[in-house]
């Protein structure tokens, strides 16, 4: 919790726990300079062990993931044809698909990153049923079962998630799995987020989406064609009025409702369909912005260079004009994996960052408690550096070997000068 209380706003209110007179302030902690703009209290529980976050990979499975990166690879003409239909695959050793760079870059962060989270599978659509619109309606790879979180159990869970999206094949003649379908996103957010297990109140949740296509194949879309409110996805809705649409609404609500249960859903767009120089790329950048603006992991910014290539830092939202994290290969894929990973990951514990704008000037500046202790600054208590309380030594120990039972209290004040 932040209170910030600016040298305007004390002389409005006339006090601040002391007085404020003949030109000069007293606050309830420590005497200032008379030239401190504002005061700030950083407070914190910490339980170093703090539990590890869930992580509910939904991954789209339709079948225009069988489709080139790059179609403008030789590898990828076979005749006057594209390679990436049912019955024209891609040989992926000279066109890699959408799919197949999926797969190796999701290989990679699920070796290096897979103890770092509780990882769970779902893919979509489910054709169980023989629906190529189905929702999904089971999880392809549970999360680890009983709460644990142990390196030994999330790893085996990761290998198990990895191994799953590997037996997916980009194409096949001997009925193995392939992606195939429509893009039921809205309806299979909507059961991920029933799942009992995503709403734990000992840890964070988050559900991270990546689809390469506009969402459709909501049967309760509102305006279906030809109403002037559907914008087909398809070659031709003609017989395909509903699940045809371009599921926009019901796709943003579906994870607003995520994060009204607190399970953030952090919006990955893999491939080209969402390129804005063509209409149906711009009405996808749209509806991922949306959803990633709902699931509260839209991309912060401060300048333009944050937000990458053909992007621009907005410096009224402090967001990327694209909300949502975009990959159009496996390079894009796993670096757009290293910075979510880098924001689900629970915290540094012996870390205590400051708001930049409350960040204090000195050491002398700052009071620090812990367990209501007060501790002075040095090499086995804790230093002020540019990126904020660091805590050293045996004061860092104590707060590692914290737990939810035990856990270590604290506070720290500060003040900022001119």
């Amino acid at each position: 919790m932040r209170a910030k209380l600016t040298l305007l706003s004390l002389m409005a209110m006339g006090t601040l726990g002391g007085v404020i007179a003949s030109g000069c302030q007293t606050y309830d902690f420590e005497p200032v300079d008379p030239l401190a703009i504002s005061q700030t209290t950083e407070t914190r529980v910490i339980t170093a062990r703090a539990s590890k976050p869930n992580l509910m990979l939904l991954v789209d499975t339709s079948g225009s993931m069988t489709a080139p990166v790059d179609p403008s690879r030789p590898g990828c003409k076979q005749g006057a044809e594209i390679c990436g239909s049912e019955v024209n695959p891609c040989n992926t050793t000279l066109c890699p698909t959408r799919w197949s760079e999926l797969q190796d870059a999701m290989k990679d962060f699920l070796d290096s990153s897979g103890t770092l989270a509780r990882i769970g599978l779902t893919t979509y659509p489910d054709e169980s049923e023989g629906d190529s619109c189905g929702a999904s309606t089971s999880l392809s790879v549970p999360l680890p079962a009983e709460e644990l979180e142990d390196p030994a159990t999330l790893t085996a869970n990761a290998g198990l998630v990895k191994s799953r999206l590997l037996a997916i094949k980009n194409s096949s003649t001997t009925g193995e799995q392939v992606p195939v379908g429509g893009t039921p996103t809205s309806v299979s957010l909507n059961y991920v987020g029933s799942r009992p297990e995503l709403q734990s109140q000992n840890r964070s949740s988050f559900v991270l989406l990546l689809t390469d296509g506009l969402p459709n194949c909501n049967a309760q879309f509102e305006t279906p064609y030809p109403d002037p409110g559907c914008f087909c996805t398809l070659t031709s809705c003609d017989f395909a009025q509903d699940i045809g649409c371009l599921d926009t609404n019901a796709s943003v609500r579906a994870v607003r409702d995520l994060k009204a249960k607190n399970i953030q859903t952090i919006v990955i767009g893999f491939g080209a369909d969402f390129n804005s120089s063509s209409e149906s790329g711009r009405r996808g950048v749209a509806t991922l912005n949306g959803m990633a603006e709902a699931g509260g992991f839209a991309r912060s910014c401060k300048s333009n260079a944050e937000c990458g290539a053909g992007d621009t830092c907005e410096a009224a939202t402090g967001l990327c004009t694209r909300r949502f994290y975009q990959a159009a290969n496996k390079t894009e894929l796993v670096n757009a994996l290293k910075e979510i990973t880098e924001k689900v990951v629970v915290d540094e514990p012996c870390v205590l960052s400051f708001d930049p704008t409350q960040q204090p000037n000195s050491e002398e500046l700052v009071v620090v408690f812990l367990n209501k202790e007060r501790l002075s600054p040095g090499t086995n208590t804790w230093n002020l550096t540019d990126t904020g309380i660091v805590f050293n030594g045996t004061t860092c120990e104590r707060i590692k070997a914290s737990t939810p039972a035990n856990p270590v209290n604290i506070e720290v004040r500060a003040i900022q000068r001119r």
